[in-house]
């Protein structure tokens, strides 16, 4: 693993502690729904699980996770050892090699570098069926800040950024919300037959 697994093997157990069970789940609830049952769901920077990828298992969702800490997968897989779980980089991982209905990435794609983001949405695009659906989370503005978990460089690219980003790789805009927490959400699907 690079330093990132490092980095967010350090603070596994403080980001448990902390991650509310209940923010964000009507929203991906809501976001399901359009997606066939019991269908392929890519959870991109899963951590342990919860609340997303419990809220999608317990909806009869084939849920599979990606992490780099190997804390964060082990408690992914402790708590959900009926979803698969993959400790590697999102960047490079082996999941890609499949095919999904839905790819989500909640609170990962900003903790990314411009370039990284960028190739992550291409591979998500490449690795969703037509028509797929793709959910994440990055603040509407484009700006920098820094982690107040890791210390790390978190960088949002901006509405327009992302929405350019997401067409220019044949995703069309569905929808775009901010939850309970303030987080704010894109929600695309992939143009194809």
């Amino acid at each position: 693993m690079g330093d990132s697994s490092v980095i967010w093997n350090a603070v596994a157990q403080d980001f448990i502690a902390r991650r509310s069970l209940v923010i964000g789940v009507a929203a991906v609830k809501d976001w399901a729904a359009a997606i066939p049952a019991g269908g392929s769901i890519l959870d991109l920077g899963c951590g342990h699980g919860f609340p997303v990828a419990s809220a999608l298992v317990k909806l009869g969702f084939d849920v599979y996770g990606i992490d780099a800490s190997t804390e964060m997968a082990q408690e992914f897989q402790l708590r959900l050892p009926t979803a698969h779980i993959r400790c590697e980089a999102v960047e490079q991982s082996s999941y890609f090699d499949r095919q999904f209905d839905a790819a989500i990435a909640i609170g990962l794609m900003f903790l990314l570098n411009e370039q990284s983001q960028r190739q992550l949405i291409h591979r998500v695009a490449a690795a969703l069926h037509p028509g797929g659906a793709l959910l994440f989370t990055a603040p509407a503005q484009a700006v920098s800040w820094p982690d107040n978990l890791t210390g790390q460089q978190s960088l949002s690219l901006g509405r327009e950024a992302y929405i350019a980003l997401l067409e220019s790789c044949g995703f069309e805009l569905a929808d775009e919300f901010d939850d309970e927490g303030g987080n704010h959400y894109y929600c695309a699907r992939r143009i194809g037959i």
